[in-house]
């Protein structure tokens, strides 16, 4: 009820109900991040590749039949190992990477066609909950497709599948958040933008402490496994594959929890769907709101949202919301940086360093258990410091891009030197330090970006948010995986991280977040076309 100081408790239960819901499938879907994403897929791809692959310069020496060279010792100019897809040999550390870059270049196209389907409360739910069908479906794929099968190209094909769901259902998911951030506090609070801005923070770090939590525990599951196996390839596969099975089991919870588009206008008004029901039988009762229904269809949406890409990036309205636009400039160095940074260390500690598969495993227990401890403890630095969320994402980065500079430092040093990440026991010092700077920056990145984004719009802003971190996420594996083809050294990509991540810094530091979060709700009330979903009637209110 308007001007009711304190929500419903049909509200609260709403709430409660949702967060719940919303944590439930972060810790569902973070496990295929930490334990598929991140760390086995890149390197059970590169395995698949490596089974099939042949020893340069002569290719007729199976990669496999050759004797593995001996654990942390560096080989940046031995033999190396191609496999040959269709006309072309590529380095099999380059096929991980490639589909990669290809995976994110989709995921970029589907999290565009479906952002106007997202924004309806209609459909939010169920587009949520297909793609982890999708996603967790692809990942349990795994468990059905060895190495040694003519048709092992397929773990590219289901690893993009799989990344793709993942991806989509996420910028679903972030969509729920401005409104999770609201209804959290008060009404009095509303426009109080500074317990605005830490609620959406905490809520944010909450679900990536959860999803990080989620991912250890199953890191534990298939350390001894893999561990037993010698890290082959089966042992690889099989732990995606139960990492799939967890997605979907524990999306199950988030299913029945998260509320659809009735239970949620049913608790913050009462009758409101009855009222809008009868719009879309009933004649239009004044002449300031008429109906106009048409009948909905996936192509008209997917149609309309690319319009919609299009007017959202004309020179007009970037101007509008320059510092939105600011924001997603530097996210689009940030993303490609922080994602490539650590598949790049991983197949850097695999092919150069060769860290047997169990190291690699407590390389990526020890960064997600670092991560939960920075999720939850930057805030409270935060909160002690009095700084601003903006002012922590500057900090972040800057401490992270020390881990691709003492790579680079490598270049230089002397042979047989014990420093520089010439050894493995470096990168587990690093893994922790990473660890503790990535949980923050992935909660503080999307948890700033919701304070300037038009309210109502989240799915359609969050997929722009995904199409800026997808369209730069394609680039940086690319560039990494053609220093690794041209150069046989993949430590040469550190240098382009540096990059990455200084450029950054100097269009972030120039985002005015208040004058963002104005310039968001301003465009909110800008002269928008209005128009709900019931079923699949699109009904236009046109004002």
């Amino acid at each position: 009820m308007a001007g009711d100081p304190s929500p419903s408790p049909s509200a609260l239960k709403l709430h409660r109900r949702e967060l719940w819901g919303w944590l439930s499938y972060a810790f569902a879907s973070e496990v295929f991040v930490i334990v598929s994403l991140t760390l086995f897929l890149p390197i059970c791809l590169e395995q698949f590749a490596r089974d099939n692959g042949f020893l340069l310069p002569d290719k007729t020496i199976p990669c496999t039949s050759g004797p593995a060279p001996p654990t942390g010792m560096v080989e940046e100019d031995g033999a190396r190992c191609v496999v040959k897809l269709g006309w072309a040999w590529i380095d099999t550390a380059s096929f991980s990477l490639y589909t990669y870059s290809i995976s994110v270049a989709l995921q970029a196209l589907t999290v565009i066609s479906m952002g106007g389907i997202a924004d309806r409360a209609w459909f939010r739910k169920p587009l949520l909950f297909g793609f982890a069908a999708l996603g967790s479906f692809s990942a349990i794929c795994f468990f059905l497709l060895p190495s040694s099968s003519p048709i092992w190209p397929l773990s590219s094909l289901l690893a993009i599948l799989a990344n793709i769901g993942f991806g989509a259902s996420i910028v679903v998911l972030n969509a729920y958040l401005p409104r999770l951030a609201v209804s959290s506090l008060p009404f009095s609070d509303h426009g109080d933008t500074e317990k605005l801005s830490r609620a959406t923070a905490r809520i944010s770090s909450l679900g990536i402490a959860l999803g990080y939590t989620a991912g250890i525990l199953l890191l534990l599951v298939t350390v001894l496994p893999v561990q037993r196996a010698g890290g082959s390839t089966d042992a690889l596969r099989f732990a995606i594959g139960g990492s799939g099975v967890w997605w979907a089991l524990f999306s199950i919870p988030a299913l029945w929890l998260l509320p659809d588009a009735r239970g949620f206008e049913e608790a913050q008004n009462p009758g409101v769907t009855e009222e809008r029901e009868g719009l879309l039988t009933s004649e239009p009762t004044s002449e300031a709101a008429p109906v106009v229904a048409t009948k909905w269809s996936v192509r008209r949406e997917v149609v309309d949202a690319w319009m919609r890409l299009g007017n959202m990036l004309r020179w007009e309205n970037i101007r509008r919301l320059r510092n939105t636009f600011r924001y997603l400039a530097a996210w689009f160095l940030l993303s490609d940086g922080f994602t490539t940074l650590t598949s790049t260390a991983l197949l850097f500690a695999k092919t150069t360093l060769h860290m047997p598969p169990s190291s690699l495993v407590l390389v990526g227990v020890l960064t997600p258990s670092a991560g939960i401890l920075g999720a939850l403890l930057w805030p409270i630095l935060q909160r002690r410091l009095g700084l601003t969320s903006l002012r922590v994402l500057i900090v972040l980065i800057i401490a992270a891009s020390v881990i691709p500079l003492y790579g680079v430092i490598g270049l230089f040093a002397p042979h047989g030197a014990r420093w520089g990440l010439r050894v493995p026991a470096e990168m587990f010092v690093l893994a922790v330090y990473f660890g503790g700077l990535y949980g923050a920056f992935q909660s503080y990145a999307r948890a700033l970006y919701a304070e300037i984004i038009p309210p109502g719009e989240e799915a359609r802003w969050y997929g722009l948010f995904s199409i800026t971190d997808k369209s730069s996420s394609f680039i940086g594996p690319l560039v990494v995986g053609l220093v690794a083809d041209l150069t046989g050294n993949i430590r040469y990509a550190f240098l382009f991280l540096v990059f990455m991540l200084w450029a950054a810094l100097p269009v972030l530091a120039g985002v005015d977040v208040e004058r963002g979060r104005a310039d968001a709700r301003a465009w909110s009330s800008y002269g928008n076309e209005e128009h709900e979903v019931e079923g699949d009637t699109v009904v236009h209110l046109d004002e």
